[in-house]
């Protein structure tokens, strides 16, 4: 067998992305177990119908874990089937069983169930990350539920919010990720045992006279492998089911963009006010010395692209797959789905090392604040004039030329002088004294009921339905 390593070709998922349990199970050690447990679950059931002996059943369990993918390669390159070089390498392994192995199957019947079966410890394993992503968060937005910051709509200043208000954005999105990604999991099912074109005629033909029909066969495979199956499928399962499932991983991998994308824009010096964390002797540029570049929200970015152009591929096998079954599906499949779940997983923790580790400059945020809140805040302004008596649209003018003025300044570099000058005009003070003009400029309280509306996502995020505790994540005190 030919020895891989960096000398040639290796898919930065084989070593660089996702987390070593995720490569496990889209390894093909991995698969080639579960090919091994479908064909023992199929055995189990059979010799319950008299096809296969004790001591037969016996010798193919011995051997089931006994992957031998060095001897399945040897065979396969002669024979250019990978079931087939597994299949023969487990028989071999069991003189007495071995014979008894596969009978009235399709290659599908074992792929299909096994894929399901991994498709299903994928998802698990999405879940967990994503519960430890909403713990991390959960715990940012009780902390931020009420630290002002300025608001940004068309990436300008627009009025205030609250740094957990913004957090809590993100994990309501990821909460109705979970749900997708939970109702995928739910919905995921096996091929069952239904032969070449779906419909079972090779298993009742070999059950004849046994007592047992080709579905009673089926129901007990399936329990022993703990998946229920499609009632009806061709040769294969419907493909339908690997676009749900890659559009469930699509949905995380947007919300996760959308989390990125901002963090890197809110790193950027102009804003200033977040950034992810940067080891002490990590490298921002090999040029540029002084560069801390957001590389992890950028990674998240990078993948999530990927990610979202997978389920396409998965729509067309799905559309495409002709009449009971064509094999142009099959190649593409051993990419997109390892690389969707990796991708992802990669993701996930990405975003989970940035949220728990997220540095938050507030005195920035308070700077940009005090600089463009007081526009925000001729809103209460124009109300508590109009209140006062004041023509509306009269006020609105004065304030406005006020305003215009107030942005040559900050343009120039100036403070904010627009509370100054709004308490100074005569026009203005006679409805309200210059000290209300002023109390009515601050606009650190003007974040409306936001801190109470993070702590509500906050609760669902840091709920016992997400298990945060089984990730290390606490729910503490919140906002009363």
């Amino acid at each position: 067998m030919k020895g891989y390593n960096h000398n040639d070709f290796l898919s930065p998922f084989t070593w660089r992305y996702g987390s070593p349990e995720m490569r496990r199970l889209w390894s093909e050690t991995n698969k080639r177990r579960l090919w091994r447990r479908v064909w023992v679950a199929l055995a189990t059931a059979q010799h319950h119908a008299g096809l296969i002996s004790t001591d037969e059943l016996a010798d193919l369990q011995a051997h089931q874990g006994d992957v031998d993918f060095e001897r399945a390669q040897e065979i396969e390159a002669e024979i250019h089937h990978d079931l087939m070089a597994e299949l023969r390498t487990f028989a071999e392994q069991c003189p007495t069983g071995g014979g008894k192995l596969h009978l009235g199957a399709t290659s599908m019947d074992i792929e299909d169930n096994a894929d399901a079966l991994r498709l299903r410890q994928s998802l698990d394993l999405t879940l967990a990350g994503l519960d430890a992503l909403l713990a991390a968060l959960s715990e940012k937005i009780e902390r931020y539920a009420a630290t002002p910051c300025l608001a940004y709509t068309h990436i300008q200043p627009a009025e205030p919010t609250t740094l957990g208000y913004r957090l809590a954005l993100y994990a309501q999105d990821l909460l109705a990720d979970r749900q997708a990604v939970a109702r995928a999991r739910d919905d995921v099912r096996g091929k069952g045992l239904k032969g070449a074109v779906g419909t079972a005629a090779s298993y009742t033909k070999l059950l004849e006279g046994t007592g047992m029909s080709a579905a009673e066969m089926e129901a007990q495979v399936m329990a022993d492998l703990g998946l229920e199956a499609w009632p009806v499928t061709s040769q294969v399962y419907p493909r339908r089911q690997d676009w749900q499932v890659l559009s469930a991983l699509a949905g995380v991998a947007a919300s996760l963009h959308k989390l990125a994308f901002d963090l890197r824009l809110l790193q950027s010096p102009p804003f200033g006010e977040w950034s992810e964390p940067f080891g002490a002797k990590q490298v921002g540029s090999s040029a540029m010395p002084f560069k801390r570049n957001p590389i992890t929200a950028e990674k998240i970015c990078s993948l999530a692209r990927l990610v979202r152009d997978l389920p396409a591929v998965a729509w067309d096998n799905a559309a495409n797959s002709l009449l009971e079954r064509t094999l142009d599906d099959s190649a593409n499949r051993r990419v997109i789905l390892p690389q969707a779940f990796l991708a992802t997983d990669e993701m996930l923790r990405c975003a989970r090392r940035i949220v728990e580790g997220l540095v938050v400059d507030e005195d920035r945020m308070a700077q940009n604040l005090a600089t463009y809140g007081p526009f925000a805040a001729t809103e209460p302004l124009l109300m508590a004039l109009a209140r006062a008596g004041a023509d509306r649209q009269a006020m609105h003018e004065v304030i406005r030329e006020h305003s215009l003025a107030a942005w040559q300044a900050v343009r120039r570099g100036e403070p904010n002088p627009l509370a100054a000058s709004l308490a100074a005009d005569e026009r203005i003070t006679t409805y309200l004294p210059d000290g209300d003009v002023r109390a009515l400029m601050t606009v650190e309280g003007y974040v409306g009921d936001a801190p109470e509306r993070a702590i509500l996502v906050e609760r669902r995020a840091c709920s016992g339905e997400r298990a945060a505790e089984s990730v290390g994540g606490s729910c503490g005190k919140r906002l009363s």
